[in-house]
């Protein structure tokens, strides 16, 4: 069984998608390192492109998990959990039926509402809005909510508590703990909902695993590149390579892409 695994994976490297696929797990690790964030909104879209929107998703959990765990982990004692938990719950709730429109929902189809889902965040993202308010228990669970129903379908939980939560507080000390734990338990969550179904599979984790070694590798040129960058040029350029990201990789270039 792990021999033909192992074949599997030796299979899908001599297949001209992987190429793209590695080409783009290091392109999200770049926009990752350089501004901290938007490495799902690049993978996930040109994954989905290349194989399907269930590879795109099993494969950024598990990379996103082995990268952030670590660091994630150290941040149990400093976070602020009465803001973690309720979100936690409240993602925990939503997050199965995410699952349910990832699982059943045409390919096709949800490649399209990942690019819905990018452009909807992307938007604020990229002219400077957020929140602006006190954090209450009601909204926070509507963002919770809406976050685990992200998270199940496109893997796109995040921005939507982090437009929540930048607003809330100016701790950003607190802040960046609350989203790391968040994220991570999240993150935990949906592998736990994806292997029940049966879409993580032992193939999936070594392609995860192939994937990975460009991802981090972006990362680290990421980070090389943000130190000689400013504030507002390493997010324009995150934001331009995200939308790039989103529009390449539209149904409508299945032809150029595949």
């Amino acid at each position: 069984m792990i021999s033909a695994s192992f074949d599997y994976l030796a299979a899908a490297m001599w297949d001209p998608r992987f190429q793209l696929a590695v080409a783009a797990a290091a392109l999200a690790g770049l926009v990752r390192g350089f501004a901290g964030f938007g490495s799902a909104l690049v993978y996930v879209p040109l994954i989905a492109a290349v194989y399907n929107p269930k590879v795109a998703a099993a494969t950024i959990l598990m990379i996103d998990f082995v990268g952030s765990a670590p660091f994630a982990t150290r941040e149990f004692f400093r976070c602020e959990w009465r803001q973690v938990i309720p979100m936690t719950i409240a993602t925990a709730v939503a997050l199965p039926f995410g699952a349910l429109i990832l699982l059943s929902m045409d390919a096709i189809i949800l490649r399209w509402l990942i690019a819905a889902t990018i452009v909807v965040f992307l938007i604020p993202m990229a002219v400077g809005w957020r929140y602006a308010g006190q954090s209450n228990l009601p909204l926070t669970i509507g963002v919770g909510l809406f976050s685990g129903l992200a998270t199940g379908a496109v893997q796109m939980g995040g921005p939507a508590v982090v437009l929540y939560w930048l607003g809330t507080t100016k701790n950003f000390r607190t802040l960046r703990s609350n989203m790391m734990v968040l994220f991570m338990l999240a993150n935990v969550m949906a592998l736990g909902t994806l292997f029940v179904h049966g879409v993580v599979s032992l193939e999936m984790e070594q392609l995860a695993v192939a994937l990975a070694l460009p991802f981090f590798g972006g990362v680290a040129l990421g980070v090389l590149f943000f130190q000689g960058a400013s504030d507002r040029s390493y997010r324009h350029v995150a934001n331009v390579v995200v939308a790039v990201a989103a529009l390449i990789s539209l149904p409508i270039f299945d032809g150029t892409i595949r």
